[in-house]
């Protein structure tokens, strides 16, 4: 069995998966209601913010329909303290041996990054099938996931990094690519402001880049 099987329903969840570092844990609750009210329900959390593990755990607690899940993890101190705050999916930029070694035990499914055919490889060794594809636009883009789809056939990418309204549409066209990952629904500007229907408008017309596959 795949260790990315259980990642599959979250992943198809949407074209999109916002990322979303929050300093203020006042604005979790808003910011994230707008973003599954705009039609984008799985919300990665960057664990960049002392406030991200607070974060978590308050969307999980009263946001109905939203998955909310940690990014930028890098140690198994942060993958168990975001599982235990309601994290139900945990994603990396990349791994080492005692990441994978903790994310073979969590209780929620594991986005592992990689950025070259080699990295992934070895994650395909450990039994991950999907994996974030960071940093994209830097590490080769759309040219370099075009040519990964013929060797590496067995593995889909969410890539991440770069990534915006402008191009998104673009990756999500590739044959090797489930959704993309981006903040640009959620401008730090709208956020500061507590501007939630901007958000939402954002999400919508991010939602909508899955009509057009």
């Amino acid at each position: 069995m795949s260790r990315s099987e259980d990642l599959q329903p979250i992943v198809r969840a949407g074209p999109v998966i916002p990322v979303v570092t929050i300093d203020n844990v006042a604005d979790a609750v808003p910011l994230a209601r707008a973003l599954v009210a705009g039609g984008l329900k799985v919300i990665e959390i960057t664990l960049r913010t002392r406030a991200a593990i607070d974060v978590i755990e308050a969307i999980a607690g009263e946001v109905e329909g939203a998955i909310v899940g940690a990014g930028t993890v890098l140690s198994k101190g942060q993958l168990v303290s975001a599982a235990r705050a309601g994290a139900q999916f945990l994603v990396s930029p990349g791994v080492n041996a005692d990441l994978l070694k903790a994310a073979a035990d969590a209780p929620v499914p594991f986005l592992p990054g990689a950025a070259t055919a080699s990295e992934a490889m070895r994650l395909m060794d450990a039994g991950y099938t999907i994996l974030k594809f960071f940093p994209a636009e830097p590490a080769g883009g759309i040219p370099y996931l075009k040519a990964l789809a013929s060797p590496l056939p067995a593995v889909s990418f969410c890539p991440t990094g770069g990534i915006d309204a402008t191009n998104a549409a673009a990756y999500l066209a590739l044959s090797n690519v489930v959704c993309v990952g981006g903040s640009w629904a959620t401008p730090k500007d709208a956020v500061a402001g507590g501007d939630w229907p901007r958000i939402e408008g954002l999400a919508r017309e991010a939602s909508l880049l899955g009509a057009r596959r």
